[in-house]
Parts: C-alpha cells; structure tokens; sequence
C-alpha cells in the first residue's frame, strides 16, 4: 500500500430528520485541526435525500470539500447502501482519516467500511492527533475498564478510521458566508441491488431522562454507600430542577438504570454545572463529564482523582454536605420568588 496516494482528512455527515447530526459537527471541528496539522484538506462525505442544501453549513463550520450522495434510495439509513457509496468515495479519492460519530449509525457504518475495505478501526476514541510528517492517526482511549488510557495506531493500512463519541469534541465558530467545494457524486446503486427494506420506522417512545441534554446533572458514586444514600442525589437533582447520573458502580450495583450511567459505557454530557458527589473519578468517568461547563465534587477523601477535574471540591460528609446545600438553594429560590411577586 502506497501510503502517498492517501490524502485529505474526511469526517462523515450523519442527517437525521433532515437535519446535521451535532457530533458531525465536532468532528469537523476536530477534523479541522488535524488537516491544518497535516497541511492538507478537510472534506464531509454527505448522504442522504434531499441533502445537498445541507453542504453551507458544513462549508461554514470548516469542510473545505463535501462529497454528496443525495439519491431516493439514502432516503433511510441502510448499512449495505451507505457502506457501498462510501466505499466507492474511498477508492475514488483515497482519504487518509476518516472520522465518525459514535453513534449507533456511524459505528455500524464505520466497522462495515473497515471490514471491507479493510483497515483498523479505533471505536469510541476520545482524544485525537496526528503526527505531522508521517501522518499516522493518533486516537487514544480508555482501556482496561477506564484504568488506562490507550493510544491505538494503524501503522499498515489507508484510510485511518475512528469513531468519536458525542460532546467530546468542539464545534468550531461558525464562519457565515464561507464556502467550498462541492462535489455532487454519481450513485451506482439501484434498489435491487440492497438487500434490505425499510418497512417502517418506529420512534421509541418510552420516557427517559435524557441527561446529555440536561443544563444541571447530579451525579453519584459509591461513595455514597447504599440504594437509600444514593436519594440524596435525586433530592438534589430535584430541587435544582436538574438530571440525575451516576457512575458506572452504581448502574452495575442496580442503584439507577443504565440510561443515567456518565462515561466512556454510558453517556457523555457537557452541561452547564455539574456534581459529582460520593463519585472517585475514574478516567472512564472522567472523559464522559470533563467538557461540563461547572464542576463542583463532594468527596471525603482529599486525595480523590475527582477533585483533579473539578472547578471546585468539597471534602467531607456528603450525608452533611448535601442537606445543607438542597436547604441553601431552597431558600435562594423562595427569595427569588417573593422577589418576582
């Protein structure tokens, strides 16, 4: 394998409901850092129906070229027909990485391509860089349970592939006005050739809480000691109107359902004030939480790896603590209601 003929940094476009996924976004952003390291181009591969109009606003938040599929048949998601017009793209222009969101569509997409093309794959990659004369991707990870952090190479093989989790990376400022080039490809499918059928999609209705959308988390830990000490979270999360999270003991104890796990195996949240309460802070934790705009850890041992990530710590008795702080900020709310009578 020529490793010369591979340039250009891709990052995949997932659409939902005619809309930009936000981490193809991020990535783009990520992406941008890389290519500029790299001295070369960052592109968007977009495929979809009725999608081309989406490539402005991938011109404005960095991609220098978008790659556009936009036929009836990408109307929904199949694995067979996104990989085959993917896998054509690579042939055609051979990229050096190509970035995916780690999502259920982008890491069933990315371990297709990579089986087939083939070349490795780094899953759920939190940290990205790329060495700037050889260009080999640098995409690290936890590893061992959270305990590590692993840097993953792929040393033989073109394109470099990795799947990055959502709210890890950072959007770029968007540039009003910027624009690319835009390269609308010929899809060779027919839909006789796809195996599979979108009968129906059903929208999952069950009501959960959805903490990567939440402005106020309160998280807790083992430290906490049992089913009933973990209700001091939920009382806190109560009052301040916020979601609940824990970690990842806590989930596979039974204390909460898996949907409130923050982390490498569970969710990655950026909101705007976050506690960790009873919580160590393990890197698989870590990496899921570190982006929150305000982190503020309850622990009663000083030497707690949590207080290295927070804006703020508090050592002591969460049992004392908490009370005294849900007393607090209800107080604060009550005076800021007779204030706006």
């Amino acid at each position: 394998m020529s490793f010369e003929d591979y340039h250009g940094i891709w990052v995949f476009i997932e659409v939902k409901d005619g809309e930009v996924v936000p981490v193809s976004l991020e990535l783009l952003g990520a992406g941008k850092e890389l290519a500029d390291k790299r001295g070369t181009e960052l592109a968007g591969v977009l495929i979809g129906e009725n999608v081309t109009q989406l490539a402005d606003s991938l011109f404005e938040y960095g991609a220098d070229t978008v790659y556009v599929y936009d036929y009836a048949i990408f109307k929904d998601y199949r694995t067979e027909s996104y990989m085959k017009a993917l896998l054509e793209c690579c042939q055609k222009y051979k990229p050096e990485v190509i970035l995916y969101g780690a999502t259920s569509t982008g890491k069933d997409l990315a371990s297709a391509v990579a089986t087939d093309l083939p070349t490795g794959l780094t899953a759920d990659s939190t940290i990205l860089d790329i060495e700037e004369d050889t260009g080999l991707l640098l995409a690290s990870r936890p590893a061992f349970g959270g305990n590590i952090m692993a840097t993953i190479l792929c040393k033989k093989y073109r394109p470099q592939m990795a799947t990055v989790r959502p709210k890890v990376m950072k959007a770029l400022t968007p540039e009003p006005g910027r624009t690319g080039k835009l390269v609308e490809e010929t899809a060779s499918l027919k839909e006789e050739d796809i195996r599979t059928k979108v009968l129906e999609i059903v929208r999952h209705t069950t009501q959960k809480v959805k903490i990567d959308e939440a402005d106020i988390i309160v998280a807790g830990g083992k430290g906490l000691g049992s089913p009933n000490g973990f209700q001091l979270v939920h009382q806190l999360a109560e009052t301040l109107g916020g979601a609940v999270g824990g970690s990842r003991d806590v989930v596979e104890a039974g204390w909460i359902e898996h949907h409130h796990q923050v982390g490498q195996t569970g969710v990655t949240v950026t909101p705007k004030i976050y506690f960790a309460i009873g919580i160590s802070g393990a890197i698989q934790h870590i990496v899921g939480m570190q982006n929150s705009g305000l982190i503020i850890a309850i622990n009663n041992d000083p030497e707690a790896p949590i207080f290295q990530s927070s804006h703020y710590g508090i050592v002591g008795d969460a049992f004392e603590i908490v009370p005294l702080l849900i007393e607090q900020f209800k107080q604060a709310f009550n005076r800021e209601a007779v204030d706006h009578v």
